[in-house]
């Protein structure tokens, strides 16, 4: 998706009403998020996350370094997306039937990239990066 493109929330809105049937652990470097998507795709709709998204569950918020905080994100599947949302300076945010993820990083939690989603029949796609569209705040 070119930037110039760039809508908030319009492509991160299509997993609405999709079920998140798998958390992948890549390593210790980043978490994979898959869904439902749309069934006439020849792959499923994927957000890699590079940067550790915070757990909103159980009634607390759960980061990386909190004990548990595996088992909470492993929890939210299978949940089915009830809301998303993305601005600036609170980054990107999926809410669940089972709780919520917020993808916002400290700056030095940054690399190159904070996420992407692919995965659409229509090829439509997003890289998430520090300083542009709803990461603005940390360029």
């Amino acid at each position: 998706m070119a930037s110039g493109d760039y809508v908030s929330n319009e492509l991160l809105s299509r997993l609405v009403g999709d079920r998140m049937y798998s958390v992948e652990f890549v390593l210790n470097d980043y978490v994979q998020l898959k869904f439902d998507g749309e069934l006439s795709s020849p792959e499923p709709v994927t957000l890699p996350c590079y940067v550790w998204p915070r757990v909103d569950a159980g009634g607390r918020v759960w980061t990386k370094a909190d004990r548990g905080y595996a088992d909470e994100l492993v929890k939210l599947a299978p949940g089915t997306v009830l809301s998303t949302s993305e601005q600036t300076g609170t980054g990107i945010g999926i809410c669940f039937d089972t709780g919520a993820l917020i993808v916002h990083p400290g700056p030095d939690e940054v690399h190159v990239e904070i996420a992407e989603l692919t995965g659409f029949t229509d090829r439509a796609w997003m890289v998430w990066r520090p300083g542009e569209d709803s990461f603005e705040d940390l360029g």
